[in-house]
């Protein structure tokens, strides 16, 4: 495993799609070993994107990428896990496989005890039969092949939309504990932000393929001020917000009013993130294909 600390950077990164409209402009971020870092923005702003660019899955501009201190696209580092919301679409999950099949294909006889913990965590039968399962299910054994392997930076795009409240908040204590143990690095795009209060070290607000703030959680969240009575609008200042939720709620709610129709802003669509052809591994082209080159 490296020796280098898993660390993420970007540099005036931009990022065009084949069609030459705009999936990403001038981000520069650098986000510290053992965080756990929110990505927040409304469906569109480029997270999706983002991620696939930090995974290496796409060719970004020389220099503007550096993960545990490599170009992940030119050298894949050690022990980068990247999982995403397609792979349950992939036939092969849907087939008549057991689960302890799976499971030991991706080493799961290797790290018997991280299995065992995953198993526990995310509340799976391991005489599962692939093709007799809901999405939620699927969803667990996902995560739990993805992240049997000691990983060193982990990209998660809406990977836990299909779990329930409780299995959620199992496995984001199973993450903290991940990266408040050894040396390891947590990027987590999400809507959903329930048990998140007091998770993440560091938030992104992301908006239209740009960055709008970025930087240690608990000092973006100064800038919300507690109100006894709601902003007029029903959802931003409501009693029962959490800090994080209002804070997020008056993001998007201000983007929104930036935005304007989404007609009037002619951004490549997250789709063109994913490429058409091939679903290999975990549901992705492999590197070097057509699809990667700008």
């Amino acid at each position: 495993m490296s020796s280098l600390p898993p660390t993420l950077s970007t540099h005036s990164l931009t990022y065009t799609f084949q069609n030459h409209s705009t999936g990403l402009s001038n981000i520069s971020l650098d986000l510290p070993a053992r965080s756990r870092t929110l990505l927040i923005g409304a469906n569109g702003a480029g997270k999706t994107t983002l991620l696939r660019l930090l995974a290496g899955k796409r060719l970004a501009p020389e220099g503007s990428i550096q993960v545990s201190g490599v170009d992940p696209f030119k050298k894949t580092p050690e022990g980068v896990t990247y999982l995403g919301l397609e792979w349950v679409l992939n036939a092969i999950v849907r087939t008549d496989i057991g689960v302890d099949e799976l499971l030991r294909s991706v080493g799961g006889d290797t790290y018997p005890e991280r299995r065992d913990e995953l198993v526990g965590v995310l509340d799976i039968d391991t005489s599962w039969r692939m093709h007799a399962v809901s999405d939620g299910e699927r969803r667990r054994v996902q995560l739990a092949m993805g992240l049997i392997r000691p990983w060193r930076v982990l990209l998660l795009d809406e990977i836990t939309v299909d779990l329930d409240v409780w299995s959620r908040a199992q496995f984001l204590g199973f993450l903290r504990r991940e990266t408040e143990g050894r040396d390891c690095t947590v990027v987590y795009a999400t809507h959903i932000l329930d048990n998140l209060a007091e998770w993440p070290t560091h938030l992104v607000h992301m908006h239209l393929g740009t960055v709008k703030a970025w930087g240690p959680a608990e000092e973006m969240l100064k800038e919300v001020e507690k109100k006894d009575a709601d902003e007029g609008d029903g959802v931003v200042g409501v009693a029962g917000n959490s800090k994080l939720g209002e804070l997020v709620l008056r993001w998007l709610r201000d983007d929104l009013k930036e935005r304007g129709p989404r007609s009037q802003h002619k951004r490549g669509p997250e789709g063109w993130t994913y490429a058409v052809t091939g679903l290999g591994g975990y549901g992705f082209e492999p590197k070097g294909s057509d699809g990667d080159k700008e």
